[in-house]
């Protein structure tokens, strides 16, 4: 006969009472068993009929050591895989969950087991541990992504030049981007697992121009805002100049597209790193000649 022992929390009423409370099944003719029920916690022990006594689970057992691993049982399916966590605050001394041991041997932890995949079985229980379980691992450069998929990176803000606006052959074109957290950086986030944090700093490195006519313009820079004083100077960080109207181009325009490149910087868990992001905007310009009025 095979004696199960699951452990659950107790209800609220059995939380509140301060000495423990021992239900036992009687005349059950599919089987045995008892609860027993403590502070914060149940044990539940059922009499299998039928079933040998020397299949044991990987982690189903009742001696507070949890763990993983599988039935020795005929089912591939049947595994189970247990995490823990230190319950805060502990339970009180003379509680069931110190299976016998007192506040300071050890400690006590919520675990959690699941049997047979996706649609097995969930159990939560509450194990005293000797020592600690061994924690999650995890590696920090995929904790650095997933910090950066939190950051909503986006292509350049574009400030100049616009769909709207007037471009001529000949006059010099200023190029610049607003900046902002996720469109230009800085831009910082963190990712924590397993014990482990991993922060990470993104900003805008460069911005590679294709202007439509053929040309390919890099600024390492957010570009400089134009000025009327300006006259017709060129850009000192980021411009072009037009040598044929968009008026073959599809539309009557030239397909402008700015492409950030997005640099980040992360470190945690012992380890650092870089890892790069490329966004893009794209804007539509038409570029026609000077009208001399005679």
């Amino acid at each position: 006969m095979l004696t199960r022992h699951i452990a659950i929390t107790a209800v609220t009423v059995l939380a509140m009472l301060s000495v423990p409370v021992i239900s036992h099944a009687e005349g059950d003719p599919e089987g045995g068993g008892g609860i027993e029920c403590g502070l914060y916690d149940c044990e539940v022990e059922v009499d299998v009929p039928g079933q040998d006594g020397d299949q044991t689970g990987g982690s189903g057992g009742t001696d507070g050591t949890g763990g993983s691993g599988s039935s020795n049982g005929g089912d591939p399916t049947d595994k189970s895989v247990c995490v823990y966590k230190l319950a805060d605050p502990q339970p009180p001394a003379g509680s069931l969950d110190w299976q016998g041991h007192k506040p300071g041997d050890g400690a006590v932890y919520e675990q959690t087991c699941g049997w047979g995949g996706v649609d097995g079985d969930v159990i939560v229980r509450m194990v005293w541990l000797a020592d600690p379980p061994p924690q999650e691992t995890v590696d920090p450069a995929v904790l650095a992504q997933r910090a950066v998929d939190s950051m909503t990176l986006l292509g350049p803000d574009i400030a100049s030049p616009h769909a709207a606006g007037k471009y001529t052959v000949g006059v010099p074109m200023w190029m610049w981007v607003n900046q902002s957290a996720t469109t230009y950086g800085p831009n910082t986030a963190s990712a924590s697992a397993g014990g482990i944090t991993v922060t990470a700093t993104a900003k805008v490195s460069k911005i590679v121009w294709k202007m439509g006519d053929g040309a390919s313009v890099t600024c390492n820079g957010p570009g400089t805002p134009y000025m009327a004083s300006e006259g017709m100077a060129e850009s000192p960080t980021c411009g072009h100049m037009y040598s044929k109207t968009s008026a073959r181009a599809q539309n009557g325009k030239f397909p402008v597209t700015a492409t950030s490149t997005w640099t980040i910087n992360w470190q945690g868990g012992g380890q650092a790193g870089q890892l790069t992001e490329v966004r893009q905007t794209n804007v539509q310009l038409a570029v026609g000649e000077v009208q001399v009025v005679s």
